[in-house]
């Protein structure tokens, strides 16, 4: 059964970083593809500040040239708040799927709504800077090994780049120069977007 990774996020600018950890999993742990996932509502977070169309059009624009790389248009399709738990249960059973995290996303992972179930249907793959243990809350490293199931553990070197920064620099009409791909800036200076 194939193995296909899910990274899920606001992308409000989807950034450089969020490519590179798509492309890292894809190599690393031997994925036939790597979907990036953009919300519709996440209900852990602010308001976003790109429409639903405006955030795939532009995961569209820098997917293009990564074979390997998709985006999965279902929780935009779907609207409304967004919870993993709805998303895994609507994708199709023929694959494996491996759930891409950041280790601050698996700092706060039992706070997902059904946490225990989503364990259950994916796997967990963690980026984890390099050095640095891959620590699991005690809750859900007991679940796992409950299930006889591990964390997978993916090295990543950080990059300092985060959407909230190329947001204010964007707004202050800064240069976003090396951290979002070309076709992406062009589209977000054509859309006026983050003005």
């Amino acid at each position: 059964m194939k193995r296909i990774g899910l990274l899920g996020g606001s992308f409000d600018p989807v950034h450089v970083a969020h490519i590179a950890l798509a492309q890292n999993a894809l190599q690393a742990l031997g994925l036939a593809q790597v979907q990036l996932i953009p919300a519709a509502n996440p209900w852990q977070r602010a308001a976003l500040h790109a429409t639903g169309e405006e955030r795939l059009a532009m995961l569209q624009l820098a997917v293009a040239g990564h074979p390997g790389l998709a985006v999965n248009p279902i929780e935009i399709e779907r609207g409304g708040a967004t919870y993993t738990i709805d998303t895994l249960r609507a994708l199709p059973q023929e694959a494996r799927y491996v759930w891409l995290l950041g280790a601050d996303q698996l700092a706060n992972f039992c706070t997902w709504r059904d946490w225990r179930d989503i364990s259950g249907l994916v796997d967990l793959a963690v980026a984890t800077r390099p050095g640095t243990a891959l620590s699991a809350p005690p809750e859900l490293a007991q679940w796992l090994a409950g299930l006889g199931r591990e964390l997978q553990e993916l090295p990543f070197a950080p990059m300092p780049v985060s959407a909230s920064d190329i947001r204010q620099r964007l707004a202050r009409g800064e240069p976003t120069d090396g951290l979002l791909d070309a076709p992406v800036a062009a589209y977000i200076a054509a859309h006026h977007l983050y003005r």
